[in-house]
């Protein structure tokens, strides 16, 4: 990871990550660990499938300790100091996006997990392109297509 992103996260999901971080950290690597020496034990180590599996779970849940200790590093915690009156990280937006009406959250998919709306990080080009906007704003974003996507912001709110 180069760059270094700040990400919004409401102090429930940034609980909820810092907990599935010292998981994996510990009970996770343990067990990981567990399941590889024993099949280790086992011989053969060529033809052990359950040996690859297990170095292939901890080569994942590795991965998944870098991207939370990245994630928790770099995060932005807080809920009641969110500024609603432009678009901004932690904000819920409504906009007109090509005509249609869409509700979303600028910020990270880890703040909204538990939630049941859409998010876009703020380095997407429709973040990008509606950062600082306000109510009644129009802007436009190039979509992967090339296409022009008009947008038109109607409404800012905290998530909670």
């Amino acid at each position: 990871m180069a760059e270094s992103q700040t990400t919004w996260l409401s102090q429930e999901s940034f609980d909820r990550l810092s907990a599935e971080l010292r998981d994996l950290e510990t009970r996770g690597r343990e067990e990981v660990a567990e399941r590889i020496e024993a099949a280790r034990s086992e011989g053969d180590l060529k033809e052990n499938g359950g040996y690859h599996a297990a170095r292939e779970e901890q080569s994942k849940m590795e991965g998944r300790i870098i991207e939370l200790t990245h994630l928790l590093r770099n995060a932005q915690v807080g809920e009641g100091n969110v500024d609603t009156s432009k678009v901004g990280p932690g904000v819920v937006v409504t906009a007109e996006i090509n005509g249609k009406e869409q509700k979303f959250l600028l910020g990270s998919r880890q703040a909204a997990a538990d939630l049941n709306i859409s998010v876009f990080p703020e380095a997407a080009p429709l973040g990008a392109a509606i950062m600082g906007a306000t109510v009644g704003d129009e802007r436009s974003y190039k979509a992967p297509n090339g296409k022009d996507i008009a947008v038109k912001i109607i409404g800012l709110e905290s998530l909670r």
